[in-house]
């Protein structure tokens, strides 16, 4: 449950609100959340909510900016201080992994987002974090390349999408178990068979 002090901020207020719509992504399917259920789980009515924001479709656009921005510096953290290319690429698949077993709702609302069929700001904003996650991997791959820990026959944009591919796969496999927090013991294993397969990649 987030803390809520009695006066905030409008930038305050504003996070606040997007950290309860992640939070009851976790809970329901994000498509069924409604400003009234955002505004009663914040406390405030949905006048206060449109004071910060002018529609929902500017939430969600406020969640997939909240959600990019954490998750691509809590990544650039972990790789920046790994020793050598490999242990960076397991750098950010482990962040990755922990940011979501924080977060449950984002892979959900990732998701959710993905499937629209209108094209949405907020859509947009999924598939370039999408981008942008493909190419620091492709550059964390590159630099295997070079200092000789992958071979160079590895198809950078392959890995990339098997990478992207095996976090989905197990947030989604949790969501249906019941128990996210499980995808922090099933993710060293499922990341030790990536290591292997692009270690031998011909």
């Amino acid at each position: 449950m987030i803390a809520r002090p009695t006066y905030l901020s409008a930038e305050e207020r504003r996070e606040m609100t997007v950290e309860t719509v992640v939070d009851l992504a976790a809970e329901q399917n994000p498509a069924d959340i409604t400003t009234d259920a955002i505004a009663k789980r914040m406390g405030v009515t949905q006048g206060a909510l449109f004071r910060h924001f002018s529609s929902k479709d500017a939430i969600l656009q406020a969640v997939m900016e909240w959600v990019s921005e954490r998750l691509l510096a809590r990544i650039d953290k972990a790789t920046s201080i790994a020793a050598s290319p490999l242990e960076a690429i397991e750098a950010a698949f482990m962040a990755h992994i922990h940011f979501i077993a924080e977060h449950p709702g984002v892979p959900r609302m990732l998701f959710e987002e993905l499937q629209r069929t209108e094209q949405t700001l907020a859509k947009r904003m999924a598939r370039t974090l999408l981008q942008v996650y493909g190419d620091r991997l492709g550059r964390l791959f590159m630099d295997g390349k070079r200092r000789g820990q992958l071979p160079a026959s590895l198809d950078e944009k392959a890995a990339a999408t098997l990478f992207v591919g095996m976090i989905q796969g197990l947030a989604m496999q949790s969501h249906i178990e019941g128990d996210v927090k499980r995808i922090r013991e099933s993710a060293p294993g499922v990341f030790a068979l990536y290591r292997r397969s692009i270690e031998a990649a011909k």
